[in-house]
């Protein structure tokens, strides 16, 4: 049996169709996996974020109980606390703008928390203290998911950004509404190295 043109025609158009459209979904597909993967990656950093931010009074409060005349310190930790966690960001209000935002907010806590932490060398009695001991054996745990969380994160977006970057993805990227996904910035000063001084 011979098949008219036309017939063929239709036949080899149908057949790339369903190529095309078995692609296309396969496409979508990966690219709604891979954004997951950065839904999920920002929330642990969320969530780290909120574990330190919690720690933080009882922190204060052990600091507090040794220390009463290092009030500006506790002020600027309680400060930077304050608007760090009043800072939230929705997943899908995740810009590089933001970010920025954010980050700075974060930083500004860990500096004010450094401070506290200072002022803890002028306390032996405070050093000595079981209660500090735990509280700053939390902290530093925390410090290292924070940066264990982050690096997940940042690996979920370079994913995604190079998934939806990379052609012929980007068509039905566009098409579909995905968009890049921003990352978090070194900060100021990262890329210098730390004097040692043994005066």
């Amino acid at each position: 049996m011979k098949l008219k043109p036309t017939t063929l025609v239709l036949i080899i158009a149908v057949v790339l169709l369903l190529i095309l459209g078995g692609g296309a979904c396969s496409t979508y597909n990966k690219m709604v996996g891979l954004e997951e993967s950065v839904d999920q990656s920002w929330g642990e950093v969320e969530t780290q974020y909120q574990r330190r931010a919690d720690l933080i009074p009882n922190l204060v409060s052990t600091v507090k109980g040794y220390a009463t005349h290092e009030q500006q310190t506790f002020e600027k930790v309680t400060e930077a606390r304050a608007k760090a966690t009043s800072i939230t960001l929705n997943i899908d209000d995740l810009t590089e703008e933001n970010l920025a935002k954010y980050q700075k907010a974060q930083n500004d806590l860990s500096s004010a928390l450094k401070s506290l932490l200072a002022v803890s060398e002028n306390y032996p009695d405070l050093k000595a203290s079981k209660n500090f001991e735990d509280l700053q054996a939390q902290l530093e745990g925390t410090e290292n998911r924070i940066a264990v969380a982050r690096t997940r994160y940042t690996e979920a977006v370079k994913d995604y950004n190079v998934s939806i970057r990379r052609f012929p993805a980007t068509i039905f990227a566009g098409m579909f509404g995905f968009s890049k996904k921003p990352q978090f910035q070194a900060e100021e000063g990262a890329a210098r190295a730390p004097q040692v001084n043994f005066d």
